[in-house]
């Protein structure tokens, strides 16, 4: 959250909040550990699969309160440790509101096509949506 309200609060002094739709991103990253700047590329995984993963290893799901993200740790059948950062009702409440701090004219939705229940309920639950 820090670095988003970083790039929002330049971009509303360069852009009439009203003009500006707020980006959202509807996937997570799994990256294999340890992380190596330039080399470690991260898989694109929906946010439904991000959760699987978790269940499917046993490991508990932590919520970074400062980045206001889900995360978590596995091992997979390699050996290999990975991390996992995703979004969940928490983190898209958390960004969501920001439409309204700001006063932005919306929010625009990256990667549709991922459907993820939790996404629509915590909209519905915002908004008043026709």
């Amino acid at each position: 959250m820090p670095q988003v309200r970083a790039v929002l609060d330049y971009a509303v002094t360069e852009i009439p909040a009203k003009k500006i739709f707020l980006g959202l991103s509807n996937y997570g990253y799994d990256w294999s550990l340890p992380f190596v700047q330039g080399e470690t590329k991260a898989q694109s995984i929906s946010n439904q699969r991000a959760i699987q993963l978790a269940i499917q290893h046993g490991v508990a799901i932590q919520y970074d309160e400062t980045a206001q993200a889900p995360f978590f740790h596995y091992t997979d059948s390699g050996s290999a440790v990975h991390e996992v950062w995703f979004d969940d009702a928490r983190s898209l409440a958390a960004r969501l509101r920001l439409i309204q701090e700001y006063g932005f004219q919306g929010a625009g939705i990256w990667n549709v096509m991922r459907p993820f229940s939790q996404l629509y309920l915590v909209m519905s639950t915002l908004y008043n949506i026709l």
